[in-house]
């Protein structure tokens, strides 16, 4: 059965017992998914760091026509075959994996900024320790990404070039201040609560080395994401003030979060092609109403009220309906007019530059360990 036939209730059932996934209600509500554990053979997998051929079926592009290769290819795609970087694949295919992919390396990298502003702020030692290692997490799946990237042919000096230049978009939600611990917790809960949504289905990308970085990542994103539960929990069920400082983080991150899907399905230029290629599974709206279906109970038990007039459960579709998304601003915030696009690449620029002579000393360390081994030798 297709993830289209089954739904998006089915095929989140499905990668949970692929990734034996530990789903548990939060009171009843709704579900936070756990991966608990991941098969032993996923974690050992290595990405290949470069591209050292194009495989077999590469030898014979000359002689072989484009449609007929492309026809191959989108057989083991429909079959569900898994696309390695040794395999034949169109340039459109590699180019939207890519970008893709770069992106998303890019949204994590970036996306340590908000939170690693509270580090030193943080309302306790222990969460401090936990803020800590998830903003440690956030920077890991990042090298995951690169990694997975670097198997298409391109450098992760390549990938960061682009992002210091503007050239290179990330995650539009890392563009918004964070002036209380609560959005923390907003960021955790809603932030990472739409990622997990848009990522569990990459479990099954069409794209191997992708598919799987994103068991691991959303193994470690569902901690994250019932980190920031519990934080908004503790503030919800704390002082007037606490609940207060709570609600309007809710109110402020409410609606980028229904961003993050990205645009509607009718404006999305790469949505169809990709759901093609399986590298998506599901279109942006149909996350999108996942995410709000989920979200809205979890709101509601902890005494929150989402900041939509609209808002209303239609007993027929078994849907939450919901208001018009403003999406003036968030192309605003895509162009680079957000509330700290620059402040955001002015600090990755700097970490670049003053990092330099840590990337140097490496590549000496590096250079002398093979003299010695080759003297060795």
């Amino acid at each position: 059965m297709e993830p289209g036939e089954q739904g998006l209730g089915g095929f989140f059932e499905a990668i949970r017992h692929a990734v034996n996934c530990d789903t548990k209600n939060v009171v009843g509500a709704t579900n936070l998914c756990h991966i608990a554990s991941v098969p032993s053979k996923v974690e050992k997998c290595v990405y290949t760091q470069g591209l050292d051929s194009l495989g077999k079926d590469a030898l014979h592009v000359a002689s072989a026509t484009a449609s007929a290769l492309e026809a191959r290819f989108q057989a083991r795609v429909d079959a569900d075959d898994k696309i390695e970087p040794k395999d034949w694949m169109p340039d459109a295919y590699r180019h939207t994996l890519i970008r893709q992919i770069s992106q998303h390396a890019h949204s994590e990298i970036v996306g340590m900024l908000p939170e690693g502003n509270w580090i030193t702020r943080a309302p306790s030692l222990r969460r401090k320790a936990v803020l800590i290692a998830k903003v440690q997490d956030e920077g890991g799946h990042g090298m995951y990404l690169y990694s997975a990237a670097e198997t298409l042919g391109i450098s992760r000096d390549q990938m960061t070039a682009q992002l210091l230049a503007g050239t290179a978009k990330y995650s539009s939600i890392f563009n918004y201040p964070t002036p209380t611990w609560a959005d923390v917790g907003a960021i955790g809960w809603l932030v990472d609560g739409a990622a997990i949504m848009n990522q569990i289905p990459i479990c099954r990308c069409s794209y191997g080395p992708y598919a799987r970085a994103m068991v691991r990542i959303c193994r470690e994103e569902s901690f994250h994401q019932r980190q920031g539960f519990e934080i908004m929990m503790t503030l919800a069920r704390g002082t007037p003030e606490q609940k207060r400082m709570a609600q309007d983080a809710l109110n402020r991150w409410w609606w980028p979060s229904l961003m993050m899907f990205g645009p509607s399905d009718a404006e999305s230029k790469h949505t169809a092609q990709s759901m093609r290629w399986k590298i998506k599974r599901f279109s942006n709206d149909e996350l999108r109403q996942h995410f709000v279906d989920v979200t809205v109970p979890q709101a509601e038990f902890l005494g929150l009220k989402v900041p939509d007039p609209a808002l209303r459960w239609d007993e027929a579709s078994q849907h939450y309906e919901f208001g018009a998304i403003d999406w003036s601003e968030f192309n605003n915030v895509l162009k680079g007019n957000g509330p700290c696009n620059r402040e955001r690449l002015d600090a990755r620029r700097r970490a670049w530059d003053e990092g330099q002579w840590v990337r140097e000393a490496a590549v000496a360390h590096a250079e002398k360990q093979k003299q010695r081994a080759a003297r060795a030798a």
